[in-house]
């Protein structure tokens, strides 16, 4: 099998190389902001263009002379990139005087021999058109001059990258593979458990909180089988949210949760399950994702924190009880070889298909062992009982009566967890009312 042509996106910092990406995509998929230095890894996103499918690769921007570590971090996971890319997309400002970080881009653009699409970027007008002719000095021919942000000339332009663009064939494409999503606070290891899983410095990684700020994405084969984990940005509450970069990042990870198959939390073992945990946990269990909740950095914990960590993780996460929990180490690698072995129960837990006929022969036990309570002068009585999805399994209850009480469908729930595999997977009852008329007419 053969994956999507794989197309980078290229060039120094606050050309609009996010911004061309958002056109390319039809949608506000990377963080966009005026200040330089917003993408800092390189994240991947499907598109199409005429019937198209094309793998679309955002990069930071590439600097000659990083001035921080974190800069030669975007500087190196640029030029991996590029090493990987059936065809660049080197993007230049048209409106900026050609800066030794541009001819640095070209130089290793032309020393790579990869097919490229040369762009003029932040050309608003035709008569900006006469303005590009300064980026000839770069020795890349021509530039497709277009206005990522108004959407001017992006058609041409991306007509030219299809005419570059290697043919697939759309039946030898690589099938979907369950995705994985990192989920957790800033700074708990999320990024540093990724490279752990990829093998591979993948992802930056940085002592300061909020590194990663798009969802990060990559194939990961984990004990003979393909994953697509994906880090996210670490949520924090909307109180600690301080800019609109923050806040779409924060957004982003939220949506990555709501599409993944299995969510892996990350608690740092140092400081326990906080609060945050809590709602992040709420957050998952709601989104319908299977959970596996890791307790990192545990080789760092001593005998007495460990307790307080156990004890924390008890109280605060309660309502997920039924998630499986590691104790690893993303730095060292330690224990991380049982997490492949956790995702595939709670991905089998998750797909489970629970018989109709042992289904309601199980509720009907349980509910004349422990009946329904009254409330307001009526007892509910189950009279079938059925699971109308998967992935999570959905049990649909059919009523009569009376209404279930919470407390009522938590006891079912727990039943349900004694008598089947669930383990690190949701389950969400809903009731629906019988009533005899109906049954009658039947």
């Amino acid at each position: 099998m053969i994956s999507l042509p794989v197309i980078v996106v290229l060039g120094r910092p606050n050309v609009g190389k996010s911004t061309l990406v958002n056109r390319i995509l039809r949608r506000r998929a990377a963080v966009v902001d005026a200040r330089p230095g917003v993408t800092r890894d390189r994240r991947e996103f499907t598109a199409e263009w005429s019937g198209r499918e094309f793998l679309l690769v955002d990069t930071g921007g590439w600097e000659l002379r990083p001035d921080e570590e974190l800069h030669y971090g975007i500087k190196d996971q640029s030029e991996t990139a590029i090493g990987g890319a059936d065809v660049v997309i080197f993007v230049a400002d048209a409106k900026s005087e050609v800066t030794e970080d541009d001819r640095a881009v070209a130089r290793l653009l032309l020393r790579s021999q990869i097919p490229y699409v040369f762009v003029a970027n932040k050309v608003d007008s035709s008569k900006q058109e006469l303005d590009v002719n300064h980026l000839w000095n770069l020795g890349l021919g021509p530039a497709h001059p277009v206005s990522a942000l108004h959407g001017r000339g992006t058609g041409d332009f991306l007509d030219a990258l299809i005419a570059k663009i290697p043919k697939v064939d759309r039946n030898e494409i690589e099938p979907a593979v369950a995705s994985l999503a990192i989920i957790g606070r800033p700074n708990v290891g999320k990024s540093t458990l990724l490279n752990k899983l990829a093998g591979k410095q993948r992802v930056l990684v940085s002592e300061s909180p909020g590194t990663t700020r798009d969802p990060i994405n990559l194939v990961v084969d984990l004990d003979g089988e393909p994953f697509e984990i994906i880090d996210t940005a670490g949520i924090k509450r909307r109180s600690k949210i301080q800019d609109d970069i923050e806040y779409y990042a924060v957004l982003r990870a939220r949506d990555v949760l709501r599409q993944a198959d299995v969510a892996l939390l990350v608690i740092d073992s140092l400081e326990g399950a906080t609060h945050q945990e809590q709602r992040l946990a709420e957050e998952i269990a709601a989104s319908g994702s299977g959970v596996v909740v890791l307790l990192n950095k545990w080789d760092a914990v001593d005998q007495e924190s460990r307790e307080l960590t156990e004890d924390s993780v008890g109280d605060r996460l309660a309502f997920v009880s039924w998630a499986p929990v590691l104790r690893i180490s993303a730095q060292t690698g330690a224990r991380t070889h049982r997490l492949p072995k956790a995702i595939r129960t709670v991905l089998r837990n998750r797909r489970i298909r629970i018989p109709t006929a042992d289904l309601n022969r199980q509720i009907r036990k349980w509910q004349e062992a422990h009946p329904p309570p009254v409330r307001k002068g009526k007892r509910a009585r189950i009279i079938y009982a059925v699971q109308a999805e998967r992935e999570p399994p959905l049990l649909v209850l059919f009523v009569r009566g009376g209404d279930l009480s919470p407390d009522y469908l938590r006891f079912l729930e727990n039943r349900l967890r004694d008598t089947y595999e669930l383990s690190g997977a949701p389950i969400r009852l809903v009731t629906r009312r019988r009533h005899r008329k109906f049954e009658s007419a039947r």
